[in-house]
């Protein structure tokens, strides 16, 4: 079976490294070099623009953005080099509208599409062992199913329909921040009483929240180590407003998702563009003026 790859990001290219290892002819191709040199290295094969990527019997895309996606595969021709019946697994985070526009543009070239996004940091991707949301025709499914499982520790059906997926997607990744965004804040409650980060995050992590969320994220921050980022502050902000747009399209209101919004654009204002989410600890600690109550 040929396959190709487009989208080497962290994510993409630990995803893509587990495609070679599983013994799969991989044709890759990223905007930088750098991913390049690495699969390449494992034995992928390399072209020079993306629809050559997607001349095989099935095409896997992890780009980072809504824009991202249209500029590559609906504006750069990539579903128009396609042969038809070859499937498409997009693994991005996109918005539900386009989503649906994918759907849409596949079916009227003879182009099966299936919506793969995933939970899990670089880290869970290189181990293969992410949790993959699953949504499309059961018979492109069932094709790619080998290829997903080579990725994924769990692949969790969503139905026919791709938005079913990415809605999911959106959904869980709204809880991330939430989870973030409160452990941020009552950190620096307990840290204005003169209690550590590091001390209360470990109580918290070790008991009523032990989860892979708030234990990766909650020793982040007691560390305040926000880089190199495994969930980058700006895909999150990106996220929670997709998760806006999903819930004003369906009329449902989402309350916390403005409250995250302010929070994520605070700490990208001050300068927190290339941090993890964990970088909301700053936020929280500079509305409480913390550093200079310790300084008092």
């Amino acid at each position: 079976m040929k396959v190709g790859f487009i989208g080497l990001g962290a994510m993409g290219s630990a995803m893509a490294s587990n495609l070679v290892a599983a013994g799969y002819q991989l044709t890759v191709w990223n905007r930088s070099d750098a991913a390049i040199e690495k699969l390449v290295s494992l034995g992928a094969k390399a072209v020079r623009t993306p629809d050559r990527a997607a001349q095989g019997d099935v095409l896997h895309s992890m780009l980072a953005n809504d824009h991202a996606v249209r500029e590559v595969l609906l504006d750069g021709g990539v579903l128009d080099a396609m042969d038809p019946g070859t499937v498409h697994v997009n693994h991005a985070t996109i918005s539900v509208a386009l989503a649906r526009q994918l759907q849409e543009e596949h079916a009227r070239r003879g182009l099966a599409y299936v919506a793969a996004p995933v939970f899990g940091r670089p880290d869970v991707a290189a181990a293969g062992k992410l949790n993959m949301l699953v949504a499309g025709p059961s018979a492109a499914i069932e094709k790619t199913t080998p290829l997903l499982q080579a990725m994924a520790g769990k692949l969790w059906p969503m139905g026919e329909a791709p938005e079913r997926a990415n809605v999911v997607k959106l959904a869980g990744n709204f809880m991330i921040v939430t989870a973030i965004e409160s452990m941020a804040e009552a950190s620096t409650l307990a840290r204005a009483y003169g209690v550590g980060a590091a001390e209360f995050i470990e109580l918290m992590t070790s008991t009523l929240f032990a989860s892979p969320v708030y234990q990766g994220y909650g020793k982040a921050m007691a560390e305040q180590r926000f880089t190199p980022p495994g969930f980058a502050l700006p895909l999150g902000l990106k996220d929670v407003m997709l998760a806006q747009e999903a819930g004003f399209a369906e009329q449902v209101p989402l309350p916390l998702a403005g409250v995250l919004r302010d929070s994520l654009l605070e700490a990208l204002a001050d300068g927190a563009e290339g941090m993890d989410l964990s970088a909301l600890a700053r936020v929280s600690a500079r509305r409480a003026n913390l550093d200079q109550r310790s300084k008092d």
